[in-house]
């Protein structure tokens, strides 16, 4: 259902209301834009949970109080889209409009109102629509963003996703608001920060964050990338890489797993290596990890932290070329401490974890022939589930190394071509062959081998079934007494 279909559904009811309701933020903007949001704000003089629980009885459906002490109650839709009412924050709706942090949020619409033009209706007390055609970024007063350092993060993810600019007022505040930023509830810089990381462009939002200093402030590991260099092929420093792999990340969601008209060349041809998987790789980065996250917000996080572990372990050789040795490793471990401080949770930690320690393998396979069943297994048991985003990362790895200035050479396409045969085996291996290769049935518990083989419990009947298992999905064994007869010639090399 639009925004528009929603608000027709609720103007009987509420045109029946003895105060007015009015819609507010970013869905206002978004109406101007031509642009669908997902989530409604709505204001009303007082009484917002009974507005909130009466608009649910009329929808026939659930609504929550969210703040009882700020009146404020939401109703959620059956597609997720949440509807939420809260009373003015100030005196009147002027001033619930001021205090808000940018102008082109600073919006309101009557919505017992039916009027043809949303212009003629608007309540614009900070020229939000005018910056909407200047396409600006703009704080609704002076100290917006010093009254809330958080709106520093929203500024940047909002021109970022909209394309806009920031005002240059408002691009001095976020500077400012910087070192104030630690001082902020840590879920709230958090939650800032994965909305970011989920936009569409990603890296426009890091880089407009590391030109006001804050990604100095909030992510300390990161910004310390910016002046480590790289050897060739790559063509520029860590922190300018990984943008650009942020930005070739969302650029192989679409195309892959969304299957959007793609003009590269490079990116078409994985549209058409990759199109048989692109429906379960879309479930796969839709399936829920924890609050409210996905695996694609995993993957995001992965392509984010997958080279910060370069900063600790850079070397640099006789001849001038700079090493990394270990740093898939290096950057596990300081990924998974940096998400612990931002108290996301121990699902999401160990998924990008796995995710930044795995992102190199997929490049140790490309070989003259192809991963075999046993190197699949072993890719799995290594990283499990993650390792469908350990593919996609791994795309948009390869395309910012070779993103190099005309004047570089183009594409090595040889080697994009090995990758990508790479990654369409790995998962041709998963979506297809799960059960045989990646996670195949035992056909031996530990009971029946150690008493066919008269063992005690212990480390060796977990190393005799191990043994069996990549057997068994390397297609050497089918049977319990051929798994039976090669755990016997085992046990017999170890004893």
């Amino acid at each position: 259902m639009s925004t528009a279909s929603v608000l027709a559904t609720l103007r009987p009811l509420l045109s029946g209301l003895p105060q007015p309701v009015y819609l507010v933020g970013g869905a206002v903007r978004d109406l101007l834009l031509d642009r669908e949001s997902h989530d409604l704000d709505f204001v009303v003089p007082d009484r917002a949970i009974k507005t909130a629980f009466k608009t649910a009885d009329f929808l026939g459906l659930p609504a929550y109080i969210l703040d009882r002490d700020r009146d404020t109650g939401r109703v959620v839709m059956p597609d997720g889209r949440t509807l939420d009412f809260a009373r003015f924050r100030g005196a009147d709706l002027e001033a619930d409009l001021r205090e808000r942090d940018f102008t082109i949020n600073a919006m309101a619409l009557l919505v017992t109102t039916d009027e043809v033009s949303l212009s003629d209706a608007l309540v614009d007390p900070c020229d939000g629509q005018r910056d909407l055609g200047l396409r600006l970024i703009r704080q609704t007063h002076d100290q917006a963003i010093a009254q809330d350092t958080v709106r520093a993060l929203r500024a940047a993810r909002l021109a970022a996703d909209l394309q806009f600019t920031l005002h240059p007022t408002t691009a001095a505040a976020m500077t400012a608001a910087a070192s104030q930023l630690t001082t902020v509830s840590v879920e709230r810089v958090r939650d800032e920060l994965l909305r970011l990381l989920m936009a569409q462009r990603p890296a426009v939002g890091l880089q407009l964050l590391e030109e006001a200093d804050i990604v100095a402030a909030v992510l300390p590991e990161i910004a310390a990338l910016s002046d480590v260099g790289q050897s060739a092929p790559h063509h520029e420093a860590v922190g300018a890489h990984t943008r650009r792999v942020l930005h070739w990340l969302t650029r192989v969601e679409a195309a892959v797993v969304a299957q959007q008209p793609e003009d590269l060349p490079a990116l078409r041809l994985a549209q058409r290596e990759l199109a048989t998987f692109a429906g379960p790789l879309r479930a796969c980065l839709q399936q829920p990890i924890d609050g409210g996250l996905t695996n694609q917000t995993a993957l995001r996080m992965g392509a984010l932290f997958h080279d910060v572990g370069k900063a600790e372990t850079q070397t640099i050789e006789e001849d001038g070329r700079i090493r990394f040795l270990g740093h898939d490793a290096v950057g596990a471990q300081l990924a998974g401490r940096r998400l612990r401080q931002l108290r996301l949770s121990n699902e999401l930690v160990q998924a990008v974890t796995q995710i930044v320690a795995g992102h190199m393998r997929p490049l140790l396979l490309i070989s003259a022939t192809q991963p075999s069943r046993r190197a699949a297994y072993r890719f799995f048991r290594a990283f499990g589930d993650n390792g469908i985003a350990i593919g996609l990362l791994a795309l948009a790895d390869h395309l910012a190394t070779y993103d190099a200035p005309p004047a570089a050479g183009p594409t090595d396409d040889a080697a994009w071509e090995r990758l990508l045969a790479v990654v369409a085996t790995l998962y041709a291996f998963y979506f297809d062959s799960y059960e045989e290769v990646v996670r195949p049935a035992p056909l031996l518990d530990g009971r029946a081998l150690m008493t066919a083989l008269k063992l005690k419990s212990g480390p060796e009947v977990g190393r005799l079934l191990d043994l069996i298992e990549e057997a068994q999905a390397a297609g050497l064994v089918h049977t319990a007494e051929e798994a039976l007869a090669l755990a016997r010639q085992e046990a017999e090399k170890g004893g």
